[in-house]
Order: structure tokens, then sequence, then C-alpha cells
């Protein structure tokens, strides 16, 4: 047979008798893989019992597996139990594609004989959801993490702030959410830099997570081995803060929560009140989420506001500082000095290399591949996401029919051919941790537009971080075509592979699992 394995693995050999998995098909598992055969159990409907084995085998690489069928039964170690998590997400595959959907009363699935040996390329392997610009559902968000860990994809960048929405409860700042996650309508159509004659819904927009719910979704993606990384974007893109609290701002007016997309030119002060104020944001985000990293925007900060700020102005006086490049960095640097003091570490996007980045943070290159060089010689570890190959707000095809979206294009080939390592670091690559995509929503209203822009490209971008050595184009599409079958088994609204000829987008798109 024609295995459709997405991402595809490092070592497959095929033949021998396979194996059936029925109603009295058990899930054994040695102590360290406990958690992993629940998970596994869960999904398949089985019990403990004989057929199915997980174990470790510490002389497999981290987060690599061996998995083996055979007319005896499956047998999946892994090099910790990631690594056994990844195999049985591999297994799942080699089930008819219904089988991923959830568990039925009586199963009755046929394995083929096979030997699969595999591991990581590289260590970040992510998917980043802006829900600043529009809003998802917590039970869509957890339904994004299934879909990352299928495609063995194990960061989750959560963009939770923006000027258009502050998204996460802070207790000690209510208005942060009775306040700046509700804006009060929403530009319709694409915007001109100048927002000439734009055009509004009219429609009340909002929602936050509670900290009960944000517990609940990482502890989701932890059991999936998905780390949550979260960003709280700063100094710009916080415009919904300030409307919140103005006095944040530069100027002291009264702002709304922005309506529009683009870059907004109301930006944080940089008084100590306001670093001290987002110290406490940021110790409740810690207590929220465990990730050794966290996200502190950084990017598309105008310097407009501290140009005319008598206090900015004093302030890079008072620091010695070259100009409001540094003052960024130095304002970024002092929270990032406060992540440290509570044993984490800042990661930004690559503006922050602008005035003199802290050494100890790590860098999102988005703005080119340029800039994940000069990052990685820096000294910085890179996560490389460029907007020109793995930004899934870009259309997929130079076509009238597709949905509107923020102007360009990058098909499903380009995503599936770019290389996150490029040949100038190949004296550095362990400074590269990884890439990711990225799902800016600003022309993504609903569930479905984003499923609609994310897949399958997410598929191409989850083989290019994980198969240590990727197969051609060609290959992988023929892969794939199979393994859309089981994103149609999920309900999910990807973009088919031949929309000319297609009827409908997908099935309509109910969850994944509970």
């Amino acid at each position: 047979m024609t295995l459709t394995l997405v991402p595809w693995p490092s070592q497959v050999t095929e033949g021998g008798p396979g194996f059936q998995i029925t109603a009295g098909t058990g899930v054994t598992a040695e102590a360290a893989a406990g958690e992993v055969a629940v998970l596994l159990r869960e999904e398949l409907g089985l019990a403990d019992g004989d057929g199915i084995h997980l174990g470790i085998d510490p002389s497999l690489s981290p987060e690599g597996y061996r998995l083996t069928v055979t007319a005896d039964g499956v047998t999946i170690a892994g090099g910790d139990a990631a690594g056994v998590f990844y195999g049985t997400r591999t297994l799942l595959q080699l089930l008819p594609a219904a089988a991923v959907a959830g568990p039925v009363a009586e199963p009755d699935w046929s394995l083929p004989g096979v030997a699969i040996l595999d591991r990581p390329r590289f260590g970040w392997r992510g998917g980043m959801l802006d829900v600043g610009r529009h809003f998802r559902s917590k039970e869509f968000v957890l339904r994004f993490i299934d879909l990352l860990a299928l495609h063995k994809l194990n960061v989750f960048h959560w963009h939770l702030t923006e000027d258009q929405g502050w998204r996460i409860e802070i207790e000690r700042y209510p208005r942060l959410t009775r306040v700046g996650a509700w804006r009060d309508q929403t530009v319709v159509g694409r915007v001109t830099d100048d927002h000439a004659d734009e055009q509004y819904d009219g429609v009340p927009h909002g929602g936050f997570y509670t900290q009960t719910e944000i517990r609940e979704v990482v502890a989701y993606a932890a059991r999936r081995f998905v780390t949550v990384v979260p960003e709280i974007d700063l100094p710009g893109h916080s415009q919904a803060a300030i409307a919140a609290y103005p006095e944040l701002g530069n100027t002291g007016q009264q702002l709304a929560v922005g309506t529009t997309w683009g870059v907004s030119e109301h930006v944080l002060n940089v008084g100590q009140s306001t670093l001290d104020f987002y110290k406490g944001v940021l110790d409740e985000v810690l207590d929220l989420f465990p990730s050794r990293l966290v996200h502190l925007g950084g990017d598309e900060c105008p310097r407009t506001e501290w140009r005319a700020s008598q206090r900015a102005q004093a302030r890079i006086r008072e620091l010695g500082l070259a100009d409001e490049d540094a003052l960024q960095a130095w304002f970024i640097g002092r929270l990032g000095d406060h992540l440290a003091s509570r044993g984490r570490r800042m990661i930004g996007w690559d503006e922050i290399l602008e005035g003199g980045a802290d050494p100890r943070a790590a860098v999102m290159a988005w703005r080119g591949r340029q800039a994940g060089i000069e990052a990685a010689r820096a000294g910085h570890d890179v996560v490389m996401t460029p907007w020109s190959h793995v930004y899934l707000d870009y259309a997929q095809a130079e076509d009238a029919s597709e949905p509107l979206s923020i102007g360009g294009h990058t098909p499903l080939r380009k995503v599936y051919e770019y290389d996150p390592l490029p040949a100038e670091l190949a004296d550095c690559a362990d400074r590269v941790l990884g890439a990711q995509f990225n799902v800016w929503t600003e022309y993504m209203p609903t569930a479905a537009s984003v499923e609609y822009m994310t897949f399958p490209r997410a598929c191409a971008l989850a083989e290019v971080v994980w198969s240590i050595e990727r197969p051609p184009y060609d290959d992988f599409v023929a892969r794939l075509r199979g393994h859309l079958q089981r994103l149609d088994a999920l309900g999910v609204r990807y973009r088919p592979l031949d929309p000319a000829t297609s009827t409908t987008s997908s099935s309509s798109g109910g969850p994944i699992r509970p």
C-alpha cells in the first residue's frame, strides 16, 4: 500500500503481515509512557490490555521514536515520552482516515506491516494564532492545538493582545478585559495606508479567555506535548490596553479599542509606572503559562509619539540613549529582566534587534532570512518565521475566487520548499531553534476562514520542520491527497488542492474530540 504519512518519517520499511485492531485490542505501557497510553486509549476507545505496547528506549533521541507493526501487535518506543506520543500520531495516520475522529463502538481497523524509525529535524515546530484581531473560542483553540499535535508540531504561539482587542484576563487590571476586549465595530474590506473611505460593519466584536480557561488550554496542550507560548505585544500594538488605562499612553487622550487594521501610532509610554503595570501583567501571565519563553512582541512600534513626548525625550537624555530605537530596547529590556528574575526568558520579533537587543533574548525573524542570519550571528537563538514563506494570511493562489486576504500570495509549494536553515549559518546551525507558521486574522472573521487559510499549508510546514530528509514536492502532494481524508474526518474546512473541480471546501467542521 502507499502510506500517506504527513510529515514523512526518517526511515520507513514496509512489508510483512499487519495487525488488526478490534474491540478486544488493548494498550499497555511502561510507567514513563503511561500518560500517553491513557490519551491513546481515549482516542481509540481501547482498554488496558495487549495489542499495542508503549515504552521508552534511551538509545533513541529526544522526541524520536520507533514504531513496529507485525502480526503480533504494535510496539512504539520513544527516546522520551514525547517521542512515544509522536509515535502514536504516526499510528493514527496508519489507521483508516475515519479513526482520527474518535472512538467507535466496534473498531475493526487494519494496520499494515511496517517498521518506522523517526526523529525531528528541529526542536521548535510551531504555529501562531492571532486572536487579538478576531477572537476565537476556547473550543476552537483546543481544536487548533489538536491539529498541531496531529502533525507533530510542538509549539502553540498564542498572540493574545492587539490594538483591536486584549484577550487574557488579568485580575489586578480588570479594565483590560472589561474595556480592552471589546470594540464597537470592525472595518469592512481591505484597508489602505491612509485609511481613506473606510466602511464599518457596525457590529460589536470581542471576547477574552478567563484564567480558568487558559489553564485548561495549557493543560490540554501539555497532554499533547505542545508548549503554549503567550505573547503580550508591546510597546506597539497596545491601543486596546491604552483604551482601558489611558495613563499607559503618551497623550492622555481617551482612545477607543482599534476598529481598523494596520499599525497604530498609539504606543505605550516609557514611564516607570507603565513598566510596573506590565510587570504586574507578566506576573499573572507567568502563573498561567509554564513555558520557558514568553513573547513580548516589539514589532511595528512607531516612534512618533515618543518624539513628541517631553517625558520620552527626558528619559532618552537621562539614560544617555542614542535615539528612540535604543529607548524601545531599554524598555523591553527591563521587562526581559523581570522575566529573568522569575526564571523565564524573553522572545520577540526581530525589531528587538534595533537599538541593541538583550543578549539573553531569543528572536523571531519575520522580516526575511537576513534578519534571522543577523540575529544568529549576534548570538541569539532564532525561530525562523518569514512573512515571505510562512505567513498564512497571504492568499493561497493568484485567483479572484480566493477569499479576501492581506495581499500577495503564498502557494502550498512555496511553503513546502522553504528551508529554515540558511547556508550562511552552517557554522552556527544550533542557533536556529526551528520555524513556525503565523496566522494573522485581520481577514479571517470566522473559524472556517482560519482553517481555510491554515490548511493544508500548515501540513507543508510540518514536514519542513520535522522531516530529516524532505521528499520532493510531488511526493508530498501525492501523500497529502490521502492525508486530507483525515482532515475531512475531523471536519476541517481546508482549501482543496483542486478548488476549480471541488464542490466543497470540506465538511461542515465539527469538533475534533472532547
